[in-house]
């Protein structure tokens, strides 16, 4: 399984955190009811974990990552919530530990864009999908992503990040893909859709350039980008500064389209 590109920095963590079953999942919650089983895949710290245990009630929901660090956080969200019905497991979502017809929904989101194979991941969901289940999926497009102002050091956040992620084997146009690669994975009812954040407020520029300005400096994709000759500390620096004028505009404006998909076994 590729290494995840963001790490679990601080600053990677406090843009999972922010993330909720309401601004995250806005496609499969129409979906959602009572005594359903659900399968949350690379669940991160859990807040939309949490948010599906609640809407499914008496059913249950079975959340796993890769990273046992990052469950061992959506262990503690979902008990300060007092939520019962979870269960938490390590696993690579290329090769799910779980039977065939195992769960009503499956959901994924931010994954498939930084794995080695989307495809062969959304057939395991597919296989663990009990027939006339859901697996709903949620990616970001980095190339539709807009943003204003543009000031020195904004404009080569972007380039450097492609060529990490690309470089570590992931898809940031993941968005745009995922019908493509759900037919690929043998789906045949799908229906797409988009939605968008978007962060202008004062508190959310401010929150949103420490997230993506800070781990241009101290995450995973710092380290990568110097290592591998993308960027030197000087010009992440810069970015970093660029991130941060742009916060500080009162006009400041960003939003980042999401490509979402529900599909039928």
């Amino acid at each position: 399984m590729t290494a995840y590109t963001h790490g679990h920095h601080a600053t990677v963590l406090s843009s999972h955190q922010w993330r909720t079953a309401a601004n995250s999942a806005p496609h499969l919650l129409p979906h959602l009811r009572d005594g359903l089983s659900l399968l949350d895949v690379g669940c991160g710290p859990g807040t939309i974990t949490a948010d599906f245990a609640e809407r499914v009630g008496t059913g249950r929901v079975t959340a796993v990552d890769a990273a046992p660090g990052v469950l061992a956080e959506a262990e503690k969200t979902v008990a300060a919530r007092g939520l019962g019905n979870v269960t938490f497991a390590v696993a690579d979502v290329h090769k799910l530990d779980f039977p065939d017809d195992s769960f009503d929904v499956v959901h994924v989101h931010q994954v498939l864009q930084h794995i080695a194979d989307p495809v062969q991941a959304l057939r395991e969901m597919r296989r663990v999908c009990r027939p006339g289940g859901i697996v709903a999926a949620r990616e970001a497009d980095f190339g539709s992503m807009v943003w204003y102002p543009d000031p020195p050091g904004m404009d080569s956040w972007m380039p450097i990040y492609m060529k990490v992620a690309r470089g570590n084997g992931g898809e940031p146009h993941a968005g745009r893909l995922l019908a493509s690669w759900a037919r690929r994975a043998g789906f045949t009812d799908v229906t797409a859709s988009a939605s968008a954040w978007c962060y202008s407020t004062p508190e959310e520029r401010e929150w949103w350039s420490e997230s993506w300005g800070g781990r241009m400096l101290h995450s995973s994709v710092a380290e990568t980008a110097v290592a591998a000759g993308h960027a030197t500390r000087e010009e992440l620096q810069r970015v970093y500064d660029g991130w941060k004028a742009w916060a500080a505009s009162e006009d400041g404006f960003y939003s980042v389209l999401n490509g979402e998909i529900i599909c039928r076994p």
